[in-house]
């Protein structure tokens, strides 16, 4: 049974805090790339700033040994990292441990990561250790993996899934609207209230299906 588990930690838990010290409003992104080495997640993306306002030296935080500045796109910089593995956080804990990362993502409050393990066991491990070493982590989510199912599946008749496609394709669940149902309407060449319709049956299907639980 697969499973895929949310985490947070605090900014301050975390090696990188520098960046943020320096860089207000940025975000850092981990870059999950094929691994060709033993190097753990090497490379970052950091939006929201330029490298001369990175002032301070990352590579002297107790977590990282070295960083080299790769490329600089706009207020977008890919950077490599040399992590000091030794220095224990939540990145030590999946290295440790047999669960899979596949997503992390800081702020200036908080780091998310999204992790995933083969059993319930492993992910079991992965929280021990976090608790034996002092890894502060909060669990936020927690799901099998389950395949992905077509429309059919889904119960949504042709129309339906015709609708919604556009609906998002257009823009129409964007804020602002980009679309609006009159706007579908005449794409497809029905009335309005037909996509009112279709909409509204569609969506309804998709949460019934994915979102409610039974007996809700």
């Amino acid at each position: 049974m697969v499973i895929e588990a949310s985490f947070t930690v605090e900014q301050s838990d975390f090696p990188l805090t520098a960046v943020f010290e320096d860089l207000e409003g940025a975000t850092i992104e981990l870059d999950r790339v094929v691994p060709t080495t033993d190097a753990v997640v090497p490379y970052l993306w950091i939006h929201g700033g330029a490298a001369a306002d990175l002032t301070t030296d990352l590579s002297e935080d107790d977590g990282i040994d070295d960083v080299t500045l790769v490329d600089e796109l706009d207020d977008h910089l890919y950077v490599r990292v040399h992590w000091n593995v030794d220095h224990v956080s939540l990145l030590t804990a999946i290295v440790e441990t047999e669960v899979v990362m596949l997503s992390g993502v800081g702020s200036e409050e908080r780091w998310t990561f999204e992790v995933r393990a083969s059993e319930q066991s492993e992910l079991s491990a992965f929280q021990t250790y976090c608790q034996d070493h002092d890894v502060p982590i909060d669990l936020t989510q927690l799901h099998e993996l389950s395949a992905l199912r077509s429309q059919s599946e889904y119960g949504l008749t042709d129309g339906q899934r015709q609708v919604l496609e556009l609906a998002y394709a257009s823009g129409y669940f964007d804020s602002p609207r980009d679309a609006n149902q009159a706007d579908i309407a005449e794409e497809l060449g029905v009335s309005r209230q037909a996509v009112s319709s279709r909409l509204q049956r569609g969506l309804r299907r998709l949460l019934e299906d994915t979102v409610a639980t039974p007996g809700e």
